[in-house]
């Protein structure tokens, strides 16, 4: 007798695709702080501003000079 294996197949890519996204959502929770001081630091220099650092992740500011 031959089984099909393709819905067993396709539920391991969707496991695999579900770690990897739970990964992924950890580390943007984890590091999203510091990903928006990288962003907003950036943004500061293109519009000629000062970066002026927070007091925690995430709440740097842009000031005029």
């Amino acid at each position: 007798m031959k089984l099909n294996n393709k819905g067993q197949a396709l539920v391991e890519y969707l496991l695999i695709i579900a770690v990897i996204s739970v990964i992924v959502v950890s580390l943007v929770k984890l590091l999203g702080g510091y990903l928006q001081d990288s962003i907003t630091k950036s943004s500061c220099a293109m519009f000629d501003k000062v970066y002026v650092e927070g007091s925690s992740p995430g709440e740097g500011v842009c000031v005029d000079k």
